[in-house]
């Protein structure tokens, strides 16, 4: 048996910024109701946070969960327990319209952090990310450059990037193209 690698197996670029591949992250894709109270529950259970409100992320020790739409979350687990995590969210949820499936390994990570961070990210996407509009916690999914991709700060002041594995690699060359020393522009 193989092991697991990430699309950019831990590259890292700075400049402006410092953009590194994360690792391997357990990510799970919940889709109801997510007003139901067993829903609710099953996502507690998984990440050990409460259903996060539209357009956040709510994170703890161990487990996150993201809004992505009226009917989906993104559940973010250690990837040796994603397995083990969507299986029981399957279960806890039988009876329920609602489905969870494990995207870890069809997803890549990256980070971003330094002083230059925000405006790393304001260069490919058009979101406003001014530190008035865009706070820790805040979650968007959005187009960075050609690619689909979601991304949230952390109250640190660095962000999390996650876009489809199969563009992993772009993704990780946009952003450090974005980080490069010579393109700062200083808005942020």
């Amino acid at each position: 048996m193989s092991n697991p690698v990430t699309a950019t197996n831990g590259a890292q670029f700075s400049g402006i910024a410092t953009v590194a591949d994360v690792g391997l992250q357990g990510m799970i894709t919940l889709r109801g109701d997510l007003s139901s109270k067993p829903l609710a529950a099953a996502v507690k259970a998984a990440t050990g946070t409460e259903v996060p409100a539209q357009g956040t992320i709510l994170v703890v020790e161990g487990g996150a969960a993201a809004w992505m739409s009226p009917d989906e979350l993104l559940l973010l687990v250690p990837y040796e327990q994603a397995v083990a995590k969507t299986a029981e969210l399957t279960k806890a949820l039988k009876g329920e319209h609602a489905l969870a499936a494990n995207v870890s390994d069809a997803r890549s990570f990256f980070q971003i952090t330094g002083d230059g961070a925000r405006e790393v990210l304001a260069k490919i996407s058009p979101v406003d990310l001014s530190p008035e509009a865009f706070v820790a916690g805040d979650f968007r999914r959005s187009r960075t450059a050609q690619v689909a991709a979601a991304f949230w700060l952390q109250d640190d002041g660095s962000f999390r990037v996650v876009c489809f594995r199969s563009v992993g690699a772009y993704m990780f060359g946009l952003l450090s193209t974005a980080a490069h020393p010579q393109s700062a522009v200083g808005v942020y």
